[in-house]
C-alpha cells in the first residue's frame, strides 16, 4: 500500500488522471446544481420555452459541465502561457452555479412570499431619502445563500486551497462585503431605478437587476479570491 502511494505521489501523470477523475466528478455535481437552480429561474424569465425544455435542462448540464472541463484541461496543457485557462474554467463554471443559486433562491423566495404572505418584491420596507423594497431584503439573502456556496466551492476546488485559519476566514469575510456591496446596490438601483421595458414583470426585472449584480461583482471577486483569500 505504501509502495502505491509513493508512486502516486512521485509520478505526475498518475496524480493528474486522479486529480482529473476527482474534477469530473465535482463537475457533474455543479452541473446537477446548475440544471436544478436554472429551472425556476426559466420558468420565470420565459415560461413557455419552461414547459418545452424542462425534462432536458438538468441531463443536458449534467454532461456538458464536465465536458466542458475536460476540453478546458487539455487546452490548459498545450503552453505554461494557458495553465490558468484550467483555474479560471473552474471559476466560470462555479460562477455560474453560483449565479443561479443566487438567481433560483431569488426566485423561490420572491414567489414564496407573494403566494403565501401576499408580500411583493416591490412592497416598500423604508422610505427615508432612498426607498427600500422587500426585493432588496430578498437580493440580500439570496446573495449571502449564493455566497457561502461560493466560498466552499472556490477554497476546495477552484483554488485548491486546504486548511483553516482565521486570517483567511476575515480576508474572505472582507472581500465577500465588498462584493456584496457591489452585488446588492447595482441590482437595487436597476430594480427600482429603471423602468422594466419589452413587457417584463416584476420578477422578470428582478433577474435583470440580479444578472446586473452579478456581473458587476463578477471581476472583484475573481481578484479577491485568488491574490487576497486563496492566494498560495
Amino acid at each position: 500500500m505504501e509502495t502505491a502511494n509513493q508512486n502516486t505521489e512521485l509520478n505526475p501523470e498518475i496524480k493528474e488522471e486522479v486529480l482529473l477523475k476527482k474534477d469530473y466528478w465535482l463537475g457533474i455535481i455543479v452541473g446537477l446544481l446548475i440544471g436544478v437552480m436554472f429551472m425556476p429561474v426559466l420558468k420565470v424569465i420565459k415560461p413557455n420555452l419552461y414547459f418545452q425544455l424542462r425534462f432536458i435542462i438538468i441531463p443536458f448540464f449534467l454532461i456538458g459541465t464536465p465536458l466542458g472541463l475536460i476540453v478546458s484541461h487539455k487546452i490548459s496543457k498545450l503552453s505554461k502561457k494557458l495553465s490558468v485557462i484550467w483555474q479560471l474554467a473552474k471559476f466560470v463554471v462555479t460562477g455560474i452555479m453560483n449565479v443561479l443559486v443566487d438567481f433560483g433562491t431569488l426566485t423561490i423566495i420572491t414567489i414564496l412570499l407573494r403566494n403565501y404572505f401576499h408580500i411583493n418584491s416591490t412592497d416598500i420596507i423604508l422610505s427615508l431619502g432612498i426607498t427600500v423594497t422587500f426585493y432588496s431584503l430578498y437580493k440580500a439573502t439570496s446573495f449571502t445563500v449564493s455566497n457561502i456556496n461560493s466560498y466552499f466551492w472556490n477554497k476546495y476546488w477552484t483554488f485548491d486551497k486546504r486548511g483553516d485559519n482565521q486570517s483567511e476566514f476575515i480576508q474572505f469575510f472582507i472581500v465577500s462585503i465588498v462584493g456584496f456591496i457591489i452585488n446588492v446596490v447595482v441590482a437595487s438601483f436597476v430594480f427600482s431605478g429603471f423602468q422594466p421595458f419589452a413587457g417584463m414583470n416584476a420578477d422578470q426585472w428582478g433577474l435583470i437587476g440580479a444578472a446586473a449584480g452579478s456581473i458587476a461583482g463578477l471581476a472583484w471577486n475573481f481578484l479577491g479570491y485568488k491574490f487576497i483569500v486563496f492566494k498560495k
